[in-house]
């Protein structure tokens, strides 16, 4: 395992790359916010969304996906109150919400006076996709992913809303895939290779007993009903400075809600509010499959920012990464009616080699604070244990 020197990442974390001095690709990318004029890139952000408006009234101005958090709330904020317009928001719905994510959710059409469309698929479909996602690809959250990319298109295809509006681009905002100047949008090529992990609607179809017509929300719009529409989708973060600790404090005059208790897996009661699993089994499984988790995120975050030493960071890893989030463990299981044993050992087989290695029956894997350490009891069948076994 090799780390950034600037921030707590290591190097197989999102595809991040190092350069000769050892500071990661996202570190780089970030240190480029600094010196951009951002008065400008606001400027042609608005003129961008300025000539999709619609001009007579008679439909959306633009569509804002948003899962109800703290930067769906800016990003709502910003385009009503601070650009004047429009927007239509869309939500797929997990099933996954805790009570305070529900009031946030609910909270932004009220605060800002948006209407709001939000998809809740069949809560059997999700109970299969759960059980699909976790068995195919090691996260449960997998139909999260695909809703959240794929619903909010399908409506800009129905009501003939060209432009849709999310926030950060994360593989560039964690990782530094793009620079500032190359300005990304989303590709239908992106959303299967990087967020849906190279699967599909049609990879579930058979899972768990799913079928096609369970399905029908995760089909993504054609090429020819894209054309159509002359459909883009933007990224906010390219064109205004972002800060997810702003936007939450800025967030709560309007209503946002911080989670009302301090979380098992990270240190921030802003981030990731709005499903139970994504700061809790979910992020677990990452840290299982390739050794880091959300703190890990929130730790490089800060530092980047200028707000925590790395030496911090690393207390803070230290602390939470590794720790199993039994709250949304026991909500995943009475969901799915899996046993806790079953769990641990399918959570086994996505294990990464690069990462794990085995000892008397033990995980080890090489820490950000330069000593190897245990966590936990193998749960992988004996018979699978020679491809992890360091040689």
């Amino acid at each position: 395992m090799h780390y950034c020197r600037r921030c707590t990442y290591p190097v197989i974390a999102v595809n991040l790359s190092m350069n000769d001095e050892g500071v990661c690709s996202g570190c780089i990318v970030h240190d480029e916010k600094d010196h951009l004029a951002w008065e400008s890139r606001e400027k042609e952000f608005q003129e961008l969304l300025y000539a999709y408006r619609n001009k007579d009234g008679s439909n959306y101005d633009c569509i804002i996906p948003v899962g109800g958090g703290k930067d769906s709330h800016f990003q709502v904020w910003y385009i009503k109150e601070k650009l004047g317009l429009n927007p239509l928001l869309v939500t797929y719905y997990t099933h996954n919400y805790t009570p305070i994510a529900e009031e946030n959710l609910r909270n932004m059409s009220r605060a800002f006076g948006v209407d709001h469309y939000v998809f809740t698929p069949g809560l059997e479909t999700i109970r299969k996709m759960n059980l699909a996602g976790f068995k195919k690809t090691g996260d449960m959250n997998w139909h999260f992913h695909c809703g959240a990319w794929t619903v909010p298109m399908q409506v800009a295809v129905k009501f003939n809303i060209p432009i849709l509006i999310y926030g950060e681009h994360g593989f560039m905002d964690l990782a530094g895939q793009y620079n500032f100047e190359d300005r990304p949008e989303f590709t239908t090529r992106e959303r299967k290779e990087n967020l849906l992990r190279g699967y599909d609607w049609d990879d579930f179809v058979g899972n768990e007993g799913l079928t096609e017509k369970d399905l029908l929300w995760a089909k993504y719009p054609t090429d020819e009903e894209i054309e159509r529409v002359g459909m883009r989708v933007l990224f906010m973060g390219i064109y205004v400075y972002w800060d997810g600790n702003k936007n939450a404090e800025h967030m709560q005059k309007y209503g946002f809600k911080l989670n009302s208790k301090p979380y098992e897996r990270t240190y921030r009661l802003g981030s990731n509010v709005d499903d139970i699993h994504e700061n809790g089994i979910k992020d677990w499984l990452k840290f299982a499959k390739f050794g880091y988790g959300r703190c890990t995120d929130h730790a490089s975050k800060d530092i980047r920012l200028g707000i925590m030493t790395r030496e911090k960071g690393i207390e803070l890893v230290k602390q939470y990464d590794h720790v199993i989030p039994r709250e949304s463990l026991e909500y995943f299981l009475s969901m799915t009616g899996m046993g806790e044993e079953e769990f641990f050992r399918i959570a086994d087989t996505f294990r990464d080699p690069r990462v794990w290695w085995i000892e008397n029956g033990e995980w080890w894997k090489d820490n950000l604070w330069g000593e190897p350490s245990s966590y936990g009891k193998v749960q992988l069948p004996k018979e699978k244990w020679d491809k992890y076994v360091r040689s």
